[in-house]
């Protein structure tokens, strides 16, 4: 058991949940796409083509970003992200 949980602290167990809870600055790239959008995008791919009066019968990536676009949920997407995305998804 902390110290700050023996003692009811709670401002000080808030602090410890967020610290342990809150990523290092990383290098490399900032991610392009917030997760925000990307379960937009996800979840976009899980409705009916045909409700986005889409005439297909399943969504391709490339209408997946086509629609993300349309929809105003991103500026700019590949396909290959768009795709990416709905992929990593699947259980």
């Amino acid at each position: 058991m902390h110290t700050a949980e023996k003692n009811g602290d709670i401002k000080q167990l808030e602090q410890l949940i967020v610290d342990a809870l809150t990523d290092e600055k990383r290098s490399g790239r900032p991610a392009l796409f917030t997760p925000e959008q990307i379960c937009q995008i996800v979840a976009m791919g899980c409705e009916k083509p045909e409700d986005s009066q889409r005439p297909i019968s399943h969504w391709t990536a490339r209408e997946l970003a086509d629609e993300a676009i349309k929809r105003g949920i991103v500026e700019n997407i590949s396909p290959r992200s768009a795709g990416r995305f709905f992929k990593r998804s699947r259980p």
